[in-house]
């Protein structure tokens, strides 16, 4: 598995490095075959309250992509939140897969895992203040508003799978090619963890 370590704003210290390295060995314990280990930690300047350290980690697997991320006030503390989430939706996954594997279960329905998996996430509300200077801090001087374009391979899964994917990468939603229907669609995160779909006619 590659290590990647990235920063904005601030420098990376052989001790954090250091830090991340021994810590990683736990992502192949738990990972299927990772790719991949991506840290990417940046620096933000808040007026009022100073400065804060968001961390960003990212394991590329074959199929799968698995993110976490938190912040804190220093660059550890923010790396071993974001590591703690990131364990922990690999071991969710990891037994989950197991299961089915193991004993000739069949798929789970998205009101079946709204009920059971994923009824105890740690799921955080947005902090409108936060994305707000974000998106200052990232816009042109005379514009106040910034759209970052993204562009993915579309693959094909069931819905569920897409809620799997979802829940991977720690998103209220997730873009996909329902093999179901051959749609493109969306599956979202509900109130009282249940989750929707949106298609296109």
């Amino acid at each position: 598995m590659e290590l990647r370590i990235s920063a904005k704003n601030l420098s990376v210290s052989e001790r954090f490095k250091q830090h991340v390295s021994e810590k990683s060995g736990k992502v192949e314990q738990l990972a299927h075959r990772p790719q991949e280990l991506n840290i990417k930690v940046t620096r933000h300047q808040h007026h009022s309250s100073g400065s804060e350290d968001q961390v960003e980690i990212t394991v590329y697997e074959p199929g799968h992509v698995v993110r976490a991320e938190a912040r804190a006030a220093d660059k550890f503390a923010a790396f071993d939140m974001a590591f703690g989430k990131l364990v922990e939706r690999l071991r969710r996954y990891s037994d989950k897969h197991k299961i089915h594997r193991g004993g000739g279960h069949k798929n789970i329905g998205a009101s079946e895992l709204a009920a059971a998996d994923f009824a105890q996430l740690d799921i955080k509300p947005l902090d409108v203040r936060v994305s707000v200077e974000e998106i200052a801090e990232d816009a042109p001087q005379n514009s106040p508003l910034t759209i970052r374009a993204k562009e993915f391979p579309a693959i094909a899964m069931t819905k569920e799978e897409a809620v799997d994917h979802m829940e991977l990468v720690g998103h209220d939603f997730f873009l996909f090619l329902d093999s179901e229907t051959g749609k493109n669609a969306v599956v979202y995160r509900r109130k009282g963890y249940s989750y929707g779909v949106i298609s296109l006619r």
